[in-house]
């Protein structure tokens, strides 16, 4: 059997994304090297969605066996409605190399994210791969618990910054 891992992070990146990615790259490296994991199930979003779905297509030229899936809650036009030039840039980047692509929904909704994040945490078998701000409730916080009540390993990427606080 495959060893998968979904991602869910904020949309905002509190700290230089740069540096984050940096890091993510690390333990997905990792993962792939130590664990075999090879499946990585992303959302689509901005943010860290995208700094993580990037990571896993930069890996892929080193380990040519792992896979980029994303889980989309609703049209891709939907979706990225309200983004910046620069976001729907990266956005088409990710989707022209995703190995799959699975929308949750046709339309938008309340609660087509939800549904997403549901979906991607019964795609992933063993991780949640976040950046999560346990300050904070919404999607992120959702899809954490989902996947701690399932039983996959969570790995937190977020670094609060307490020297600003």
């Amino acid at each position: 059997m495959y060893k998968s891992a979904c991602f869910t992070g904020h949309r905002e990146i509190t700290e230089n994304p740069k540096k984050l990615s940096e890091r993510l790259y690390g333990v997905l490296e990792k993962l792939i090297a130590e664990e075999g994991i090879t499946d990585f199930y992303a959302g689509g979003a901005c943010g860290f969605d995208t700094i993580a779905a990037l990571d896993v297509i930069r890996l892929r030229n080193k380990y040519p066996e792992v896979k980029l899936h994303l889980v989309l809650p609703c049209s891709n036009e939907e979706q990225t409605r309200n983004w910046t030039p620069t976001q729907k840039y990266d956005f088409k980047s990710v989707l022209s190399r995703a190995d799959s692509i699975e929308y949750t929904s046709e339309r938008f909704f309340k609660g087509c994210m939800g549904k997403r994040n549901v979906r991607l945490v019964e795609c992933a078998a063993d991780y949640c791969i976040c950046y999560h701000d346990e300050q904070k409730q919404g999607g992120t916080a959702q899809t954490v618990r989902l996947s701690q009540d399932k039983g996959l390993k969570v790995v937190n990427l977020y670094e609060c910054k307490k020297s600003n606080r």
